[in-house]
């Protein structure tokens, strides 16, 4: 698929551009040289044009994986549990109850407070960003050309490789946390715990400052992170496809190295996920513990 673009360039700002709907001011000239003579919504061709809509537009694309990923995680976890026998366990509850137990053993090692909501949130990160994560290991042409073909211009299919939706989730865990921190602390407690220390209580604009950015920082790099590792295994594998646009020689090189590569990437997929529903565990349990 990489022959048919203009340039490899060209190949790779098709396969990381989100299929971005929105509103195009009245005026914009549209990428076929058409001035719209009114605010429009539509769906955005090319980055420049997704720029224009500004904040409120939305990659539709990574809503669709998404929510479509979580309602699987869901319906395959509901099935097992309806169908969970005390004799010979399917495959399926099988894998279902090792999950449940290691997310148990997680939380049991890293949250040492009292909060039946933390072992259903931290399952339901690890599993969710997992597969986000997974959807990396399709072949990278496969859907974005059949979505070609349906007359969609662009489709991203990882939606861990899209910020809006890494720090969504993040945004989300920090919510949680401040509401835990005020809750268990109180508002007098959380706020001396940013502001009176590290140093004593007449440096407490200091202390707020760092304390404040060390808060702020928890989220952005809980998003940060899934995101970059995320965006740069699917440009490797970006890169790797457009060796099969060359010779019959890079043809079979880059065949063998998208498999090792891939070999690879699991690991990472499954790390990535871990990391942010072991953060997010920890988090928790720093929003939980006493004020001293």
């Amino acid at each position: 698929m990489a022959s048919e673009y203009a340039s490899s360039g060209e190949y790779i700002k098709h396969h990381l551009q989100n299929l971005t709907y929105g509103e195009l001011p009245a005026g914009y000239v549209r990428h076929d040289g058409t001035v719209l003579a009114e605010a429009t919504k539509t769906f955005a061709h090319g980055a420049e044009e997704a720029a224009a809509m500004g904040f409120w537009a939305i990659n539709v694309d990574s809503m669709l994986f998404s929510i479509g990923l979580g309602v699987l995680f869901l319906f395959l976890f509901r099935m097992a549990a309806k169908k969970a026998t005390v004799g010979v366990p399917t495959g399926l509850q099988n894998f279902v109850e090792w999950v449940i137990e290691f997310i148990d053993h997680s939380v049991r090692g890293s949250f040492s407070h009292k909060n039946a909501m933390v072992a259903p949130l931290a399952l339901t990160v690890f599993i969710w960003v997992f597969l986000m994560n997974a959807m990396d290991l399709l072949p990278v042409d496969w859907l974005p050309f059949a979505a070609t073909m349906a007359g969609v211009p662009y489709l991203k299919v990882v939606p861990s490789t899209d910020p809006n939706v890494t720090f969504g989730m993040s945004l989300s865990i920090f919510f949680l946390v401040l509401y835990y921190s005020v809750k268990m602390k109180g508002a007098g407690g959380f706020f001396s715990e940013l502001a009176f220390q590290p140093f004593p209580k007449f440096l407490f604009p200091v202390n707020l400052l760092l304390e404040g950015v060390g808060l702020i920082a928890k989220p952005i790099s809980l998003a940060l992170r899934l995101f970059g590792n995320m965006y740069a295994g699917e440009m490797i594998f970006i890169l790797i496809a457009l060796m099969f646009g060359g010779s019959w020689i890079l043809a079979l090189f880059g065949g063998a190295l998208q498999w090792a590569w891939a070999v690879f990437h699991i690991l990472i997929i499954t790390l990535q996920a871990f990391i942010f529903m072991t953060l997010t565990i920890v988090y928790l349990d720093m929003a939980h513990a006493e004020h001293h």
